[in-house]
């Protein structure tokens, strides 16, 4: 179901584009502020439509105050049940206390079983839901976001003028303790799909060592602009169903972020990422803050308060 407010004048590559943002009806007031600065910053010149998704149906309320901030198309849609639950593969019992022991050790979200089916949902099928099949590329959103610089140009058309497969804005270092057999479980993959793996690839990104082991470092995925071709392809839909059979999502706590970090950096090429600089982007705890003089002009955000020299530092590198 959704609510329209299209701009009669638009056609075009406008409609190959969108806003993804999964959140929940609780988070209304925190999404409406986040809109309301994305819209203020770039949407009111260019209209890109808005996909909401949830796990549950939006009340009306949510529907009628977030349509209500922008002139552009809003669509609201429920998550199918088999994308927010265990697979048929998956021993629950097992889960369930593995959930439980990694909560006892104060890992972050160990014993959330929602924040682990988010991970996997936004890991593998938010691309595939009904509503994000007519676009082309997405720019993921989430409640409580902040944008502090104005955007006078068209980030999804740079993407895909620019053969640009996917754009980034912080990147930091994943949490050891969530993911300890997913480097592993990667190495395995690419040992029985050789052929998928391009040699003039970002490795150099999640390994220090050509592939031996992973680095823990990732693009911070609650923000990031990308080509769903790239998504929907053969080689990262086989990367997702190796991971998603092995149980890792469950039996341990395996985020989006790494998986999509480490699916860019085996199977793209530094031509294909870029880095938002210009976008002030952020995200509790952390913020991109362009830091440059020039960039500042069109911007609020302190350029001290910066996040992620040193991650953007091996980025660089990578390249």
């Amino acid at each position: 179901m959704s609510l329209t407010k299209a701009d009669p004048n638009k056609q075009g590559w406008e409609d190959s584009a969108a806003f993804v943002i999964l959140t929940r009806n609780n988070e209304l007031d925190a999404l409406r502020k986040t809109i309301q600065q994305l819209e203020a910053r770039f949407n009111h010149k260019f209209n890109y439509p808005y996909v909401f998704l949830n796990d549950v149906e939006f009340t009306q309320e949510f529907k009628d105050l977030t349509s209500s901030l922008t002139n552009a198309e809003t669509k609201y849609g429920v998550i199918p049940q088999e994308h927010w639950s265990y697979p048929d593969w998956i021993d629950v019992e097992k889960a369930d206390r593995l959930r439980k022991k990694m909560g006892d050790e104060g890992i972050i979200y160990g014993d959330n079983l929602s924040y682990r089916h988010m991970c996997r949902f936004e890991s593998g099928f938010f691309f595939r839901h009904p509503l994000m099949e007519e676009y082309e590329f997405y720019w993921r959103v989430e409640p409580s976001v902040e944008f502090s610089c104005d955007i006078d140009y068209d980030p999804f058309l740079y993407m895909k003028e620019n053969n640009k497969k996917y754009g980034w804005t912080i990147s930091l270092i994943e949490f050891e303790a969530t993911i300890p057999t997913l480097w592993d479980t990667t190495k395995a993959f690419m040992k029985e799909h050789p052929d998928m793996i391009p040699k003039n690839n970002l490795m150099n990104f999640v390994s220090n060592d050509n592939g031996k082991n992973y680095n823990l470092c990732h693009f911070w995925s609650n923000f990031e602009i990308a080509d769903l071709k790239f998504l929907r392809s053969p080689e990262y839909t086989a990367f997702f169903d190796y991971l998603d059979k092995s149980g890792g999502f469950f039996y341990e706590r395996w985020g989006d972020a790494p998986v999509h970090s480490i699916a860019v950096g085996i199977f793209l090429n530094k031509s294909e990422v870029h880095f938002f600089n210009d976008i002030g982007y952020k995200h509790e705890p952390f913020m991109h803050c362009p830091v440059a003089r020039e960039l500042q002009k069109k911007c609020h955000c302190n350029a001290d308060d910066n996040f992620g020299k040193e991650a953007n530092r091996l980025v660089t590198q990578a390249r």
